[in-house]
């Protein structure tokens, strides 16, 4: 039998009831607007036995977004044109059915949230890319037309913004790095398109890369999630985004309990910019590396396997204007110890355009201090001699194999070779099965290693009037022979 409560219990049951049922709020995180209201969130409770007061509070500022996007097709995929006489009505009816489908909008859903009531909202990339028209359906059931007022491919982060007739509900967001692995998170989403529903789970782990982009480093989460999840929300106890729910593994489509979201403290940075210029803007060192191994580090002298090797300092860049060297083990950027390629490529990118930081670097058996002046990351020096292979004949841009490449994409150390960075929807290579991501090992059974050297090679089989070249090209792990068809020249 239940025992009842004495009076004094019920007098600090009452007290605390009334102090949740106040919601104080507090304004710790990132958020767009400094309003009275403030954003939609709960003092953090110790060991809560639910979270109906938690996602009663933040649950209006979640959306629902439906993207609509018009097909591209090509020439090859275009259904034949029957004459007006053919015989076949059956036949006509089925062709006619498929022309209709193939053209048909293609439309997704997914998940946001709004973070200023103004109506800023932040999803992922993903969700909205290639969209030709968005839509936001809030929680009270009404829909607004989006607009897209920037995206960032690299972080998978995107920034929309609804005009609607008063100011609406908003979050913050929190401090991702003091959410610890065990701690409660809870995400609220629209999973199959089921608006508002909300999962909870736990921090498994930080720092986890899934070779989504250059810059992983996604929280791991229990917390169920699924298509259509993508965009929404992670919240921590008191109410903070600390995530952007984003990824899932799964080896059948469906939540076996191992999540990814981007961590606030990233996505926080990315949004701000988003607002400001329309895009990110990142630094530029101009350096092509590789992570230290214990051999490396026995070969070099260095007391430690830290630090990132510089295998080579491509010209006019900021490295080469500092006289970084090949060979030099970079060890320190600014404040923070390198450990891993990774850890440069986000401390440069991070760092603004024309600032100068301090790096240490080990040479010759000594540390020593050098000044950088890093530049803007741009298209050119991002794809480091990333260079079209044929003028558009073929229709493929191509990359060198470095070690940031590798981290970005998953290739196995073994593998050698100069990755394809872009294909052309339409083009000989696209019609050839070569993919963005694939890594051309041979060409011709010459082994290659310079996006040069692929391209020298295709205009020489043009120029022979060959009508196809043979590609030996690493995808998945695997390698294929592709025959890559070629315009005669």
């Amino acid at each position: 039998m239940a025992r009842p409560h004495d009076a004094s219990s019920r007098r600090r049951i009452s007290a605390l009831a009334a102090a949740l049922m106040a919601g104080s709020l507090l304004s710790g995180g990132v958020a767009f607007a400094d309003t009275a209201s403030g954003p939609l969130q709960l003092a953090p409770v110790a060991n809560p036995a639910g979270f109906s007061e938690l996602v009663t509070k933040v649950k209006p500022a979640v959306v629902n977004i439906a993207t609509e996007e018009i097909p591209k097709q090509a020439d090859a995929q275009q259904m034949p044109q029957l004459p007006p006489d053919f015989p076949f009505p059956m036949f006509r009816h089925f062709f006619e059915e498929q022309q209709q489908r193939n053209s048909a909008p293609v439309h997704a859903l997914g998940s946001g949230f709004i973070v200023d009531p103004e109506g800023y909202i932040v999803t992922n990339n993903h969700v909205v890319d290639g969209a030709h028209k968005i839509t936001i359906t809030l929680d009270d059931g009404t829909s607004h037309p989006a607009k897209l007022i920037g995206r960032d491919a690299k972080t998978d982060l995107a920034l929309l913004k609804i005009d609607a007739d008063k100011p609406l509900p908003y979050v913050a967001f929190g401090n991702s790095a003091k959410e610890n692995v065990g701690d409660w998170v809870i995400a609220v989403g629209n999973p199959f398109g089921l608006g508002g529903t909300v999962t909870a789970g736990i921090v498994s782990a930080h720092g986890r890369n899934i070779n989504a982009g250059p810059y992983d480093d996604f929280l791991q989460i229990d917390a169920p999630i699924n298509p259509g999840n993508s965009g929404g929300p992670l919240f921590n106890q008191s109410g903070q985004v600390v995530g952007i729910d984003s990824a899932i593994y799964s080896p059948n489509g469906g939540s076996v309990g191992i999540g990814f979201a981007i961590p606030s403290n990233l996505a926080a940075q990315v949004v701000a910019q988003l607002r400001e210029h329309g895009s990110v803007e990142r630094g530029w060192l101009g350096v092509q590396m590789q992570p230290m191994t214990e051999a490396l580090a026995k070969a070099v002298g260095l007391p430690k396997t830290e630090g990132v090797l510089i295998d080579d300092v491509l010209p006019d860049s900021p490295a080469a204007k500092a006289e970084l060297q090949q060979g030099d083990v970079i060890t320190q950027y600014g404040d923070t110890a390198i450990k891993t390629p990774r850890d440069l490529a986000v401390a440069v990118a991070n760092t603004k355009a024309d600032d100068t930081a301090k790096l240490t670097i080990w040479r010759d058996g000594h540390d020593r201090t050098v000044s950088v002046r890093i530049a803007k990351q741009d298209k050119t020096a991002d794809a480091k001699d990333a260079k079209d292979a044929e003028d558009g004949s073929v229709g493929m841009a191509l990359t060198a194999l470095d070690a940031e490449g590798r981290s970005a994409l998953g290739i196995d150390d073994s593998v050698k070779g100069v990755v394809v960075a872009e294909v052309s929807p339409g083009s000989r290579a696209a019609e050839s099965g070569i993919r963005a991501g694939d890594v051309i090992v041979r060409v011709s059974g010459a082994a290659v290693s310079t996006p040069k050297a692929v391209a020298n090679r295709i205009h020489d089989a043009e120029h022979a009037k060959k009508e196809a070249i043979p590609l030996l090209v690493s995808r998945n792990g695997t390698t294929y022979y592709i025959a890559l068809e070629l315009a005669q020249g």
